[in-house]
């Protein structure tokens, strides 16, 4: 009998050993959906590890900053498998998480255009969708600095920014989020300031949103949350920021109408 002490101090019994994913499952099959890795007695570990003996245990999520973190180096692995893919000679060189996403470091005989990081991204939409190990994916080999999300399925929000380069290598940089309930898009940068105050309120009141600050045309930026299944997308102009109030549109393109940020926390934390 295994004795498994959660973060408020219930305590649940298991007949023998079993993995924290096992666990987060028998709680309850949304925890475990959200799942990404575990902290036993305080020591970050994978979904897949192990629980052999009486424990302390916490179930970490992309909603923990841990399990973020966890997301975003997950991705990196993943864009890390598309360059192998697609350019064997390139080699990677180091990696890291960053605020908002993570950066790859890669030697190559050349640099990487705009295409290619199309090219890229669309690979690890690809490799998302097998919805395989991130440790392993054919002949490829994660890189490990610690647990990884149990299977590429999870990653679903991410986007390749840039290349930055210089005499001896190049850095590839990415943006990449938990799946978001919903996106505030702004038509230009100089609504960024309102956006952000309406994701904030959003977040304040437990939804899970994220402010797109990109400068790209608000039709590209639909499409692309489109593309990424957001729920919902908040619209806010000029003609939004100066009345205070913001424009909602679902997924499939119904215009939801347009409301004060109080109105829209409360529709959405309702759940619309």
């Amino acid at each position: 009998m295994i004795r498994i002490t959660l973060p408020d101090g219930t305590q649940r019994e298991y007949d023998g050993a079993l993995s924290v994913y096992e666990v987060a499952a028998s709680i309850g099959v949304g925890l475990a959906k959200a799942a990404v890795a575990g902290r036993v007695e305080g020591e970050l570990v994978d979904c897949e590890h192990v629980l052999e003996q009486d424990t302390r245990l916490q179930i970490i999520t992309t909603q923990d900053h841990e399990g973020l973190e966890i997301l975003r180096r997950s991705c990196a692995s993943l864009l890390a498998m598309a360059v192998k893919q697609l350019f064997p000679a390139a080699q990677r060189v180091a990696g890291a998480v960053v605020e908002d996403g993570f950066y790859v470091d890669l030697t190559y005989e050349r640099v990487f255009t705009p295409t290619d990081l199309e090219l890229l991204e669309a690979r690890m939409r690809q490799l998302a969708n097998t919805n395989h190990s991130v440790r392993r994916l054919g002949d490829f080999d994660a890189p490990s600095q610690g647990p990884l999300v149990p299977s590429t399925g999870v990653i679903r929000a991410f986007k390749l920014t840039r290349v930055v380069s210089n005499a001896s290598q190049q850095r590839i940089t990415a943006t990449c989020w938990a799946s978001q309930e919903v996106a505030v898009l702004t038509m230009s940068q100089h609504q960024v300031d309102f956006g952000q105050q309406v994701c904030d309120a959003l977040k304040g009141v437990g939804v899970r949103a994220i402010m797109d600050r990109r400068s790209e045309k608000i039709g590209y930026k639909i499409r692309e949350h489109c593309l990424h299944e957001t729920p919902y997308l908040v619209i806010v102009g000029e003609k939004e920021k100066t009345g205070g109030y913001v424009s909602l549109r679902s997924r499939q393109g119904e215009d939801l109408g347009q409301m004060s940020v109080e109105a829209l926390c409360e529709r959405l934390k309702r759940g619309a």
